[in-house]
């Protein structure tokens, strides 16, 4: 039997793994899932099957295609061979479902089914550079407890520069740190590699489909399970920029507020008061945002405008005739701790330099948002 017919389709209810999966036990899984990936899947194979030239050990690719109706059922068939020819296995399973039920249920399926003690996670509209498993595997063996990602390369070429150049620059220590920014995870889950204790001590990706930041939840959870990050400082993945990635699914207002959660769980509850670098839309916007007891805790805003500096934000509260009125300072005349709520890369460096001016410790005096 083909590794790729172990199994045609599966009910799109409860599954039993341990009658399913493959004898075949793998080193390294890599996990993809698909849904309409057929223009994709050339390059993304193609790039796969180079990684065994410098990879010793049992690669497999663990597939599930997630209600595709477009041509990604026969491409995988003609990698079957391909496949086999270079030592790895391949298997492709599929829900008996209509519609797709999402990248964090498919991902989850495609984990059920591999048997890799390592789990490399691939997105099927992006490419891998022939050293990444080896270079990831090498890192993760030495940081079992760790996500492992990796530098990375946007294509077309310039697209989200500014968000490239924040995922790529970040130091080991920011990585932890810079967290509840808008960007997301500060490994971003197109490089993410780990071991099956790690995905299994987390519980899974979330499941709840279209429009749900499964890795973000995931990356959180990690943290909040005591996981650690780690990245390859080499360029490993080739990023796909197009307008049908499943970035652009996810309503800004639901990472808006899984952040702000976060945030005020993690970072606020231990602040006594603080100030939020911005006096501006997204300041406010932050202010108004939060639970009234961290806007109680609002000791001022701050800023570089001398139009705002020296006047006072008084938010508006309906039906209430007493009105707050919270001071605007200049930055360096800010108290510590800080939420800044500047996005980086805008100004040219002026505000990098401004912050720098001040000597803080991120982490401890200021975090981004």
């Amino acid at each position: 039997m083909n590794s790729i017919d172990w199994i045609d389709s599966i009910p799109s209810t409860k599954i039993h793994t341990d009658d399913l999966r493959p004898k075949t036990i793998a080193d390294v899984s890599i996990i993809i899932p698909i849904y309409n990936g057929a223009e994709w899947i050339d390059d993304c194979f193609g790039s796969i099957i180079l990684q065994t030239a410098k990879f010793p050990l049992k690669l497999e690719v663990s597939v599930f295609n997630d209600a595709s109706d477009d041509n990604t059922e026969n491409k995988l068939l003609c990698w079957h061979d391909i496949c086999q020819k270079h030592n790895i296995t391949l298997t492709v399973n599929k829900s008996d479902a209509v519609a797709p039920r999402g990248v964090g249920f498919a991902k989850n399926q495609a984990v059920k089914f591999s048997t890799g003690s390592y789990l490399c996670f691939q997105d099927v509209d992006d490419i891998m550079e022939p050293e990444r498993v080896i270079m990831q595997y090498s890192a993760a063996k030495e940081r079992c407890n760790s996500i492992i990602g990796c530098k990375f390369k946007r294509i077309p070429e310039g697209s989200t520069s500014r968000f490239t150049y924040w995922a790529n620059s970040l130091s080991e220590d920011q990585l932890h740190k810079q967290i509840y920014t808008s960007h997301g995870p500060t490994l971003i889950m197109p490089t993410w590699f780990c071991s099956r204790q790690v995905f299994d001590r987390v519980g899974g990706f979330d499941e709840d489909g279209k429009g749900t930041p499964e890795d973000l939840l995931f990356f959180y959870k990690h943290l909040d399970s005591g996981g650690q990050l780690f990245r390859v400082d080499r360029c490993l993945v080739i990023y796909r920029y197009h307008m049908h990635c499943t970035t652009f699914s996810v309503d800004e207002m639901t990472i808006w507020r899984i952040r702000l959660k976060r945030l005020q769980e993690q970072v606020l509850r231990s602040w006594k008061q603080f100030t939020i670098w911005n006096a501006g839309k997204l300041g406010r916007k932050l202010y108004r945002s939060l639970d009234p007891l961290y806007q109680s805790q609002l000791h001022m805003f701050c800023d570089v405008d001398r139009q705002k500096i020296g006047k006072y934000y008084i938010p508006y509260t309906k039906g209430i005739s007493y009105q707050r009125k919270i001071p605007i300072v200049h930055f360096t005349e800010a108290v510590c701790p800080m939420v800044i709520c500047v996005k980086m890369g805008l100004t040219g460096g002026c505000f990098e330099e401004n912050l720098k001016s001040l000597n803080l410790t991120e982490g401890k005096d200021f975090v981004f948002f």
